[in-house]
């Protein structure tokens, strides 16, 4: 059974996380999740520790969820590689087409379309990182009929002596009306609901 997903906030108004120059993060980014958590159980590379630094604004929110995963990274990855298919595993997706590129090289674009129920109709997507090496994909949000404006999104897998671990940061603007807090427990319910479902069916198919 898929283990609870654990949530790291970052608040950049009241949290002075450091990006240290040893790592070659851009210093202007923050560093949501050091290359050495204790609480994950490993030491991230530097290039995967970097790709949760994220630029955030005065009036954005963001955070990093964690979820393991009883399944090698090859099975996961599988999946989550999918830019064309987010449905896959996101159950709040009805459907998804490519509007423009091949849906693995950078600069695709993916228009989706959200069940009823959510404060959302549409969104276009864009590809900004697919790298089946190192297992990281991140995408951002361009266009669409939603809240979340500027949403960007990375997702990385890293093999754990249990199967893989996957860690997924975001920030996001804080819509007018809302608090950081409001957008970021929204944002984060989605996010583990889509890690939780991929636990699911990764295992599933490892079985």
């Amino acid at each position: 059974m898929p283990s609870p997903t654990q949530i790291q906030r970052f608040n950049p108004a009241t949290d002075a996380i450091a990006v240290s120059t040893v790592y070659n993060c851009p210093k202007q980014c923050r560093l949501l999740l050091p290359p050495s958590s204790p609480q994950l159980g490993l030491t991230l590379p530097e290039t995967a520790a970097c790709h949760h630094a994220h630029m955030v604004g005065p009036h954005q929110c963001c955070s990093v969820l964690v979820q393991s995963i009883n399944a090698p990274v090859e099975t996961v990855w599988s999946v989550v590689r999918r830019f064309d298919n987010p449905q896959a595993y996101k159950h709040f997706v009805k459907s998804c087409r490519v509007v423009m590129g091949d849906g693995i090289r950078v600069g695709t674009l993916r228009e989706v379309h959200v069940v009823s129920g959510l404060p959302a109709v549409s969104s276009t997507e864009r590809l900004e990182i697919l790298d089946d090496e190192q297992h990281v994909l991140s995408f951002s949000v361009v266009g669409g009929d939603h809240r979340l404006r500027n949403y960007r999104s990375v997702t990385t897998l890293h093999a754990v002596e249990t199967g893989t671990l996957v860690i997924e940061s975001y920030v996001v603007d804080v819509p007018q009306g809302n608090t950081k807090e409001e957008t970021c427990v929204f944002a984060d319910t989605i996010v583990r609901c889509n890690l939780q479902s991929l636990a699911q069916i990764a295992e599933t198919m490892a079985a």
